[in-house]
């Protein structure tokens, strides 16, 4: 792609020079032309910006809209705290801690506090100094022999085929330097995630990866691939919270000759993963299967990822857990706000529980069945700034996943093109030329960044609040906007009312 620019550029300033040379176009024309030409030149080879090497010129439009004028973007688009799925405020910080420079803003919040759904942290007076060592939380029940050390925040489940091969390594080899886990979604372990960083092999229904020619589990191939070093857990995907029910879609366009002999498919079809597993169709049956994957794992953790629906089937799977003592050693709960490559609307908007309110109860029912300090929480689902982390652990979780945070550390821009192999930065497309464009050594200093800097500003929202660590963390560290009323009208009656 680089060589066709290289030679197109060539030929036309050649063609340009004659009439030139002839005087019949005046000679600055030529010379603007030219200038142009190196600029493209140098944009091409250039490797700090995906958009500019794969859209020498024409990026600059993106750029000049973006960065220049501003205001054209929040008065006549998008306002910088409005944009979907995410703001366009929370982008510019992942894109800020990612490139490790400053991320304060400036003139005081853009939201509205001043209402009743403002939900905000409790500081002290007595604030402390951050505390610089990460926190980090060991996974592992009673039956895993092979415990893993866990940082609070890490890469969700992101699937070559999904995501391009650049942008994957760029995941991993961030994740080396910064010491968290890289969760390879269901499509299966690549050449891409084993680049060195610890993996979550995540198993969905379509066993990709470890499957037989007819899509049923594979035994033997699954115990070969568990063993490898980078394996630290599994995880069982039940369902994803951005289309509960409805399986992985894997478009025809991306499913390229490689990715099929990655999952074990026919090349060039489009892949529809299962609604649910052909190993189990019950409560008995899911955790005999868990059993199964920890044995044949050596021993390793054991999750299962699931969004909240029927809540009565979740309270079955608890009571049978607290029955016969068979259980994972982690559940990762999604929420219906997660996000997908590819997803009919009407499972995207329409079905599943957001995750706050699926992590309380996940939460709480195992603490009814006696379950809860025998099983680490996962919460996943639009979790990139500091103080979401925090909420989430509030509210029972003991680390955090994220997928989408983790795509803007690398590049994506919210272009919101993810099914149609379009990706223009390179980040979820399999079209090479876009592919070339993602410099992975640069986006996985990024995604190293982004996680310590998002990290750290956790243990900094922690001293602000009075706090050591994380272990600390509880409800009582956030009020809502309600609660600042009846606390006025506790001690001024009539000063406040909820209308």
């Amino acid at each position: 792609m680089r060589t066709k620019y290289l030679v197109s550029g060539l030929i036309i300033l050649i063609l340009l020079f004659i009439p030139t040379y002839l005087q019949i176009f005046p000679t600055w024309i030529f010379a603007i032309i030219a200038a142009l030409y190196v600029l493209g030149i140098y944009n091409v080879f250039q490797t700090k910006h995906t958009i500019l090497r794969n859209f020498p010129l024409l990026g600059y439009f993106r750029y000049l809209f973006e960065f220049i004028s501003p205001e054209i973007q929040q008065y006549f688009i998008e306002t910088s705290t409005e944009g979907r799925p995410f703001s366009r405020n929370h982008r510019s910080l992942v894109y800020r801690r990612a490139k490790n420079v400053s991320d304060t803003v400036a003139f005081g919040t853009q939201n509205e506090l001043d209402n009743m759904d403002y939900e905000g942290l409790r500081h002290s007076i007595y604030a402390k100094e951050p505390k610089h060592e990460l926190p980090r939380v060991v996974i592992g029940g009673s039956k895993c022999e092979k415990p893993y050390s866990a940082s609070i925040y890490n890469i969700s489940a992101m699937s070559f085929g999904a995501l391009s091969k650049n942008a994957i390594m760029a995941l991993n080899k961030g994740a080396i330097k910064g010491q968290f886990y890289h969760n390879t979604g269901e499509g299966g372990i690549s050449p891409y995630h084993l680049q060195g960083g610890d993996l979550v092999w995540q198993i969905g229904t379509g066993y990709f990866g470890c499957r037989t020619d007819d899509g049923r589990f594979n035994p033997e191939t699954f115990k070969e691939k568990a063993a490898l070093p980078e394996i630290k857990m599994i995880e069982l995907k039940i369902s994803q919270g951005a289309k509960p029910g409805h399986g992985g879609v894997l478009p025809a366009i991306k499913n390229t000759e490689e990715i099929a002999a990655i999952r074990h498919i026919k090349p060039g079809t489009t892949v529809l993963s299962p609604p649910g597993h052909k190993e189990f169709n019950d409560a008995m049956g899911l955790l005999e299967f868990i059993e199964k994957l920890r044995e044949l794992s050596g021993g390793k953790p054991i999750g299962m990822k699931l969004c909240i629906g029927r809540t009565e089937e979740f309270r079955e799977i608890c009571e049978l857990m607290e029955k016969t003592g068979m259980m994972p050693d982690y559940i990762t709960v999604d929420g219906a706000e997660g996000g997908t490559g590819a997803a009919p609307l009407e499972f995207s908007d329409s079905v599943g529980m957001p995750l706050q309110p699926g992590l309380i109860f996940v939460n709480n029912t195992l603490k009814k069945y006696g379950l809860r300090d025998k099983i680490n929480l996962v919460a996943s689902g639009k979790i990139v700034t500091a103080e979401s982390i925090l909420k989430n652990l509030a509210l029972g979780a003991d680390i955090c996943n994220s997928a989408r945070g983790f795509m803007f550390a690398v590049g994506c821009i919210q272009a919101l093109r993810c099914n149609t192999n379009n990706c223009p930065t390179g980040v979820a497309t399999q079209e090479e030329g876009l592919v070339k464009g993602l410099v992975v050594s640069d986006k996985a200093e990024r995604v190293f960044n982004f996680h310590n800097n998002t990290v750290y500003a956790v243990m900094e929202l922690l001293a602000a609040c009075g706090k050591d660590s994380i272990e600390e963390v509880d409800m009582d560290m956030f009020v809502r906007g309600d609660e600042f009323v009846n606390l006025a009208n506790k001690y001024y009656p009539d000063s406040f009312t909820m209308d």
